[in-house]
């Protein structure tokens, strides 16, 4: 419902800077976007278009609105890109940056295809959302999960989880709202990143909740980078030799 007590819980948590406070004019979204010092951000979605299903008086007009976070890939592109192990994948299968080991390169900036993940501008380390890695191994809920009034936001056992995404997806299509699908629930939704293990019940196209349609970690990419690579070299031999053959047949 576009609270943001989450915003504010992960903030408080995890003792992190305000990010200046700014007008955005965009909507009532004033954080904007993901950062090193917002790990939570409620967006806001205005759309010249009625919820689906739902009859109200605002007419050929809804909002959208969803609490985007990390998404603790599956297969991680930041974790992968890091050269000085800084980046690990936790006993809780979540994705962690040891701030103590990052060196600030900003390899795992590009890497991430959400554009989760960024580097302060005071120290130039990277930093996300941990998952609260602290809380978690206490045994308690995550702040942004914990601080939820509606219970948008749910933490637990993974396949738990998606039983009760689907569920809800559901009972949405039962109710008239057949727009709504999960993204990025698993492998085969997803086979860019493995699936993700902090997966969205969607209600329109992810391009108009500023996600990616098809998210792909670099790394996926690479066999056919280095066969282009190789094909490219290949070329070029074949060239060089084509060009030394007809200079001598020339000469000759």
């Amino acid at each position: 419902m576009g609270c943001k007590a989450c915003e504010v819980a992960c903030k408080q948590w995890n003792q992190l800077p305000d990010d200046g406070f700014h007008f955005t004019g965009m909507s009532y979204d004033q954080t904007a976007h993901l950062g090193a010092s917002t790990w939570r951000h409620v967006a806001f979605v205005e759309r010249p278009v009625p919820l689906q299903g739902q009859t109200s008086g605002a007419g050929d007009f809804s909002w959208l609105m969803m609490s985007d976070v990390c998404k603790h890939c599956q297969r991680a592109g930041c974790l992968e890109a890091c050269p000085t192990g800084a980046i690990v994948r936790t006993e809780f299968d979540t994705v962690y940056v040891q701030p103590d080991v990052c060196n600030g390169c900003g390899y795992c900036v590009s890497a991430c295809p959400f554009g989760v993940i960024d580097r302060r501008e005071d120290d130039g380390r990277a930093w996300k959302c941990t998952l609260c890695y602290d809380r978690i191994g206490d045994d308690q809920t995550p702040a942004c999960a914990k601080a939820c009034p509606t219970a948008s936001i749910q933490y637990g056992d993974l396949d738990e989880l998606h039983a009760r995404a689907e569920s809800r997806v559901r009972d949405l299509h039962d109710r008239g709202m057949t727009d709504a699908y999960l993204y990025g629930k698993d492998a085969e939704n997803q086979p860019g990143t493995g699936g993700l293990n902090a997966f969205f019940l969607l209600l329109d196209r992810p391009e108009v909740y500023n996600l990616p349609p098809d998210p792909v970690v670099p790394t996926k990419k690479a066999l056919r980078s280095w066969a282009s690579v190789a094909m490219g070299a290949v070329g070029m031999v074949a060239v060089a030799l084509g060009a030394v053959a007809f200079g001598r047949e020339g000469r000759g």
